[in-house]
């Protein structure tokens, strides 16, 4: 039997760990801090086992990769590269589903001498978003056309009869995850130029977006979708832009947040024995009533939308600030996770976009390719399901030899993407597609 180790057992951590103990050739370790955690996804299976495990374990973290035929890192982003490197050591292969770092990227060279693929993006966003873009990119290529513009959006979020709190946004990931992502630049490429957004602008560079059927969401972009255009395969390309989907209003509360320093992951002066209001009250610089002073700060009236936003979440209220806790950031996540969780049998949705125009010799066409997926209820999210499952069903491919790639990768070869979709199409993720006249 082929062996495998998953290196974490949180949220999107379930039904990939359940893929690959239903595969009867796989032997299965689940690796993490809170080993309670990963005896429960492991369950009774005979071919799984779960271990005790932290990034700092160094003598375990080399016996695992050593007894293990390839490993799953679920960890924060910041600890892949030392698995990566402790893997090419071994010889053995590397999957996450985190963009690739410059440090990981970095390793391409080692990691093709030691015979060993590291391949990352391959979860929802980054992962199923490459591997479904590719395989249209691809399709027009092969018929001789070019892509002109490419825009593609992801949203988790909850599903229309779940959506019920003034945020429209409830958490299947980490809540700092989240948050982090709204303090990051943002460049794309719109009508033949190179555009930078800052972070302090991330959430004013919006567009309101329908989806068919779903209806309208504000869009945003995601990071850095330049590189794309050659990753892809597309450099010619007039426009491309990768974004992230929210309900309208969360993005005008989290400018107020971006512009308030409540995305800060700086220590605030100690606020110890203190109450949320008191450190809005210092945010804003002092007053009687703190939403009235935050108000001020931002030059809002106090009934605007992100101001009731933030009342709702308590931002105003006597509940006391976490203990040990100073950053802004883990003050807030710390709140929105008490109140913005999904409740029992509440679905989760993903809602996955892409726009093309592909230009022919005779014609143009307007391609749009979407994803919705659902959680189900008392079972599994659909963000667990999207990003998991696209890692797992890539690690058993590896492990059967059916990938050969070494090196450093991300998922936009068609023996690849192509086995991959099928198989989620089987697990109920698949897209609707619709071409037209441009």
């Amino acid at each position: 039997m082929k062996k495998v180790v998953v290196f974490g057992a949180g949220l999107v951590a379930a039904p990939l760990v359940e893929y690959l103990l239903n595969q009867t050739d796989l032997q299965v370790t689940v690796a993490t801090r809170t080993v309670s955690k990963a005896e429960k996804m492991v369950g009774n299976a005979p071919n799984g086992k779960a271990m005790a495990f932290t990034i700092d374990q160094e003598e375990k973290l080399d016996q695992l990769i050593s007894e293990n035929d390839l490993a799953i890192s679920l960890l924060p982003y910041t600890h892949h590269v030392k698995i990566a490197k402790k893997c090419i050591e071994k010889g053995r292969s590397m999957v996450t589903t985190s963009y690739v770092s410059a440090e990981m990227k970095a390793l391409d060279e080692e990691a093709k001498k030691a015979g060993v693929l590291l391949l990352n993006e391959s979860g929802l966003d980054p992962g199923i978003d490459h591997m479904s873009a590719m395989r249209i990119i691809h399709d027009v290529q092969k018929k001789g056309g070019r892509i002109a513009n490419f825009t593609s959006f992801c949203g988790g979020l909850p599903a229309p009869e779940a959506n019920s709190n003034p945020f429209g946004y409830k958490f299947s990931w980490s809540p700092k995850g989240v948050l982090l992502a709204g303090t990051n630049n943002a460049q794309y490429k719109m009508d033949g130029k190179e555009i930078t957004v800052p972070a302090k602008d991330l959430f004013i560079s919006t567009k309101m977006m329908h989806v068919e059927g779903m209806g309208d969401f504000e869009g945003y972009p995601n990071r850095d979708s330049v590189p794309y255009k050659d990753i892809y395969g597309i450099s010619d390309t007039d426009t491309i832009l990768r974004g992230t989907f929210r309900y309208p209003g969360w993005c005008p509360t989290l400018k107020a947040f971006s512009d308030l320093g409540l995305l800060s992951k700086d220590p605030a002066p100690s606020l110890a024995g203190k109450a949320y209001k008191d450190l809005m009250l210092h945010i804003a610089g002092g007053g009687d009533d703190a939403k009235t002073a935050v108000a001020s700060k931002l030059g809002m009236a106090p009934d605007a939308l992100p101001l009731n936003n933030m009342g709702w979440l308590g931002l105003f209220s006597d509940t006391p600030l976490p203990e040990g806790v100073d950053a802004p950031i883990d003050m807030i996540c710390h709140i929105m996770e008490e109140k913005m969780g999904y409740a029992k049998d509440e679905r989760d949705m993903i809602v996955l976009q892409h726009n093309f125009i592909a230009e022919y010799p005779e014609k143009k066409e307007h391609i749009v390719s979407t994803l919705i997926a659902y959680g189900i209820p008392g079972g599994y999210s659909a963000m667990a399901r999207t990003v998991g499952l696209p890692a797992a069903i890539a690690a058993k491919m590896i492990l059967r030899g059916e990938i050969k790639e070494t090196g450093v990768h991300i998922p936009i070869e068609p023996g690849i993407y192509n086995p991959i979709l099928d198989e989620l199409e089987k697990e109920s993720i698949g897209f609707d597609e619709s071409t037209g006249a441009a």
